[in-house]
């Protein structure tokens, strides 16, 4: 039995190895059931896909028998045979197709509540997430070396892998998403994710005292304002 991988969206083409004389048949099933997909008899094609997850996806090459199938999903994994029938006899042959989900990119993030909750430490919480994937592993690196990883089969699910850094760490650090035959990898850029807690205060501290000026500046004009309109009414 061959073994075949690959993405979703793909073509796929599974090789007969022969070229088909005159009299030959070469017939495709799929499935536990061997139901029929694909047939060439006396050089005729038939393409008989009673499943509709190959609907306009199956393609014979009519010298050879190979079959083809584009643009293929996860629903198309599975077992697949090729029998050559000849006048010398006949000839089986056993694909078994595993097709993966295209992988997104790991999303690293800072932990919000270490600073709302009022933590002075010197870490700096991160999560490495992947939403709606199935049958890969999420992975932290320090340089090469692998620190954790959680891994999912079938499930589509959301993955979510915690790490702790010092705010000054100068070591490189990347989050890697894999399946067996693609991986995606997010490297963590510390400077820009790990600010200590108390660095946004001061940010804030200039924003909050020319707030206050404006509010004493519109009240000093307000007064002024309205002692304007009670002079003149008393004029009046």
């Amino acid at each position: 039995m061959k073994s075949v991988s690959a993405l979703e969206g793909d073509s796929v083409s599974l090789h007969t190895d022969v070229k088909i004389q005159r009299d030959d048949q070469i017939l495709w099933t799929f499935g536990p059931q061997n139901t029929r997909i694909a047939e060439i008899h006396r050089q005729n094609i038939c393409i008989d896909a009673p499943i509709t997850i190959f609907e306009k996806r199956l393609q014979m090459d009519n010298q050879t028998g190979s079959l083809t199938i584009r643009d293929i999903r996860t629903e198309h994994s599975g077992l697949y045979k090729l029998q050559i029938i000849s006048s010398t006899g006949t000839e089986e042959k056993k694909f078994n197709i595993s097709i993966y989900a295209r992988l997104p990119a790991p999303v690293i993030t800072r932990d919000s509540s270490q600073c709302s909750s009022g933590s002075s430490t010197s870490n700096c919480s991160l999560l490495c997430s992947a939403v709606n994937v199935s049958a890969v592993t999420l992975s932290w690196y320090k340089g090469n070396s692998l620190l954790s990883s959680i891994s999912v089969s079938d499930l589509s699910i959301s993955l979510s892998l915690p790490l702790e850094v010092e705010y000054q760490e100068k070591n490189t650090y990347s989050c890697v998403i894999n399946n067996p035959i693609r991986n995606q990898t997010t490297h963590l850029d510390i400077t820009q994710l790990c600010h200590t807690c108390a660095e946004p205060s001061h940010y804030l501290i200039p924003l909050i005292v020319a707030g206050l000026v404006v509010i004493v500046v519109f009240g000093l004009l307000f007064c002024c304002w309205r002692n304007c309109n009670h002079a003149r009414e008393l004029e009046a």
